[in-house]
């Protein structure tokens, strides 16, 4: 909080005084400090070594205390805080303004998403009116969202290398090169793979159960040796 110098007292030793309370207040201040960083380590070290070695509870009964009488100070000094400021706000005129409320109702879909319009019509027969028998106009039309979830799928890239020759020279095409290269698994599949073991912690048996479900197999085990490949691919790009 910056110190106004007009209220600093114009006597020397009122202000050598309250030098000196600040002093007692920091050296009491570091004192607690202290206290309760020793027993924190106590009961830190009480945890890795025998009952026998634990601390007593009587120790803990100790910590206990000090850090119940630290925390109702610690209210007591939030209450009056905001005591002030309830004066404040009071004294100047402005009243508390209410929280913030969430809107309530259906939100609006994420628009970020694809669209696919389905249109719904009414069938030939129903295009006509029961009364008169005209035929109706169209004249607008009536719009609803919905979410609808596309299960990930799998397909097979065939790498086709076309080969020419002539009485003296042969010369083939040569594919992309790829992440494990005489491997099975394309770059998307690596990268699905490691996402789903290290940012949703989806074990490799269960990676396994759903790759079965899309009628392949892939071992836990070959999907174990894909993990290396693309960390000794990455570090070799950062040199």
């Amino acid at each position: 909080m910056p110190i106004d110098p007009n209220t600093l007292p114009q006597d020397a030793n009122a202000l050598q005084k309250m030098v000196l309370d600040l002093a007692e207040q920091l050296d009491r201040a570091f004192a607690e400090q202290h206290k309760y960083q020793s027993l924190l380590r106590e009961l830190l070290e009480a945890q890795r070594h025998r009952k026998s070695e634990q601390l007593s509870k009587e120790q803990l009964a100790l910590f206990e205390t000090a850090w119940q009488a630290r925390h109702a100070a610690e209210e007591s000094a939030a209450d009056d805080d905001d005591d002030e400021d309830l004066d404040h706000h009071l004294q100047a005129g402005q009243p508390d303004q209410p929280p913030r409320q969430k809107p309530r109702g259906r939100q609006p879909l994420a628009q970020h998403l694809k669209r696919e319009r389905i249109i719904h019509d009414l069938v030939e027969s129903e295009k006509h009116c029961d009364a008169c028998g005209q035929d109706l106009r169209l004249m607008a039309e009536e719009t609803s969202e919905r979410y609808e979830y596309v299960p990930a799928s799998l397909k097979v890239i065939q790498d086709v290398c076309l080969k020419y020759a002539w009485e003296c020279t042969v010369k083939t095409a040569r594919k992309p090169p790829q992440p494990i290269e005489k491997s099975t698994a394309g770059a998307s599949l690596l990268a699905q793979v490691i996402v789903a073991k290290w940012a949703d912690h989806l074990p490799l048996h269960r990676q396994e159960k759903m790759f079965e479900r899309h009628g392949i197999q892939i071992s836990r085990k070959t999907m174990g040796g894909w993990r290396n490949a693309p960390s000794c691919l990455l570090r070799c790009t950062s040199c």
